[in-house]
């Protein structure tokens, strides 16, 4: 596995010796970020169930200022440290050992510019978040990878690979949040 553009083009990645990790393709990777490279340049990024942190990573070599990773698998921790260092962008990265679904329902409004959310496919948790998602927009564009066979509400541009599918929402595409009722 390696990264597929921009300022770290070429370089490997290390993957997580766990069967439960399935890294983003990287013709599934590349795809996706062409397809939100105007919105990479100094954008903060969350790469929520990060695995390896390729997502969040190809994103910084293709401009974005910062990535925060959240994972909770062991393996998974120490690939994501091990490509941050091999790659030397500790100072533009934080990594946080957290439970994704409560961490993403503490954010606020724009909290980043692009969240990636690639939980385990048929995992009722994508449903958890990205309902969330809906209600305060944590990021102006969220990028969820799913089963092809996952079923997600609609106002997305959705990309199928094989039994891959990827649906990007934009903040800005949907209708507006409702008005919070004042005390």
């Amino acid at each position: 596995m390696r990264i597929v553009a921009g300022k770290f083009a070429g370089r490997h990645l290390t993957s997580p010796n766990d069967f439960r990790v399935r890294p983003t393709a990287e013709h599934v990777r590349a795809a996706v970020l062409d397809l939100i490279e105007p919105e990479l340049p100094n954008a903060d990024v969350l790469d929520l169930f990060a695995g390896t942190g390729a997502l969040g990573l190809e994103a910084i070599s293709r401009g974005a200022r910062r990535c925060d990773f959240l994972e909770t698998r062991p393996a998974s921790l120490f690939a994501i440290k091990a490509n941050v260092a091999r790659l030397g962008v500790r100072d533009r990265t934080r990594i946080f050992k957290k439970d994704a679904l409560p961490f993403a329902a503490g954010l606020n409004t724009d909290a980043y510019h692009i969240a990636f959310l690639d939980p385990p496919y048929e995992s009722r948790m994508l449903d958890r978040v990205l309902d969330g998602w809906m209600i305060t927009r944590f990021s102006r564009i969220l990028v969820v990878e799913h089963a092809r066979t996952h079923t997600l509400p609609a106002g997305a541009v959705q990309k199928v690979f094989d039994d891959t599918a990827v649906t990007i929402y934009r903040a800005d595409r949907l209708p507006p949040l409702p008005e919070s009722p004042e005390s």
